[in-house]
């Protein structure tokens, strides 16, 4: 047994906070700047360099990428031979991010209740998804999520009988549907199986894959690649302005499901789909 203590947890869960909102993953930069060597429309090859001048700056300067700076989605994998001490794990990284927004200089965008609306000025509560795992490791990701994105994510129980067409049209469709409110060029993460609420979590976790990886069974590659394939032929574009890149990726996650069920989900992240993680 390994013994971890909640301020490290905070300690860590702030850095990550601000390294997330003001770096962007690498992944995402280079696929930025590939895109905007191919994109087709002028006014879209514009905006994706002006996206890059942004990172870049940001990057430099240890400042959000965007004003909007998210609220915390925090995915912890705790090992089954950690001992946490000083407190519950949910307490240590509320108040890890609390520290973060408010220390960071970072918009705290988030209010205690939905209908009352009172924001709660450190950007608490944080949505914190916990899956044990192996070992005596603690290992942390947090996601910020701007609700621009978010706010067009999409959920379908489709019929068992559709088929695998069905889920890229599914796909397609929440993305036409989206237009230029999620800030494209956009990281697409879908869920596919198990019931309504696996399939959502599913689709937000797919956005933490680096946009230059593939799906490694051939049979979804081949869906992701369909997919992307489809939106980037829609003509939205960068900001909605009209181009060819509309998505840098597709992302699935699968899981098994009922016999007379096929929910799929789709959760779109903006050109800044932003993570960062550590290990304890």
């Amino acid at each position: 047994m390994r013994d971890i203590s909640c301020e490290e947890i905070t300690r860590t869960v702030r850095d990550l906070c601000i390294q997330a909102n003001c770096h962007l993953p690498v992944d995402v930069q280079e696929a930025i700047v590939k895109a905007e060597g191919s994109e087709r429309s002028p006014v879209g090859k514009a905006i994706l360099g002006d996206l890059e001048e942004n990172f870049r700056f940001a990057d430099a300067r240890e400042l959000p990428i965007c004003q909007d700076t998210g609220m915390a989605v925090v995915f912890v994998e705790l090992g089954q031979e950690v001992h946490i001490t000083g407190g519950l794990l949910s307490d240590a990284v509320n108040a890890g991010v609390a520290q973060g927004y408010v220390e960071g200089h970072l918009r705290c965008s988030v209010v205690g209740d939905p209908l009352r609306r009172v924001n709660t000025n450190n950007n608490t509560p944080a949505i914190i998804h916990l899956t044990l795992v192996e070992g005596d490791r603690l290992s942390i990701t947090v996601a910020p999520k701007g609700f621009g994105s978010e706010n067009m994510t999409a959920l379908r129980m489709l019929k068992p009988s559709v088929g695998p067409e069905a889920v890229v049209d599914f796909i397609v469709e929440a993305v036409s549907n989206a237009g230029s409110n999620p800030c494209p060029p956009i990281v697409v993460g879908v869920g596919v199986g198990g019931t309504s609420e696996m399939a959502t979590l599913l689709a937000k976790r797919a956005l933490l894959r680096p946009v230059d990886q593939h799906n490694e069974d051939p049979f979804y590659a081949d869906l992701e690649a369909k997919a992307l394939a489809r939106i980037n032929a829609l003509g939205i574009g960068p900001q909605g302005l009209g181009g060819t890149t509309t998505a840098l990726s597709v992302c699935i996650l699968h899981y098994g499901t009922h016999i007379a069920g096929l929910p799929c989900a789709v959760n779109i992240g903006c050109h800044v789909t932003r993570h960062a993680s550590a290990v304890l």
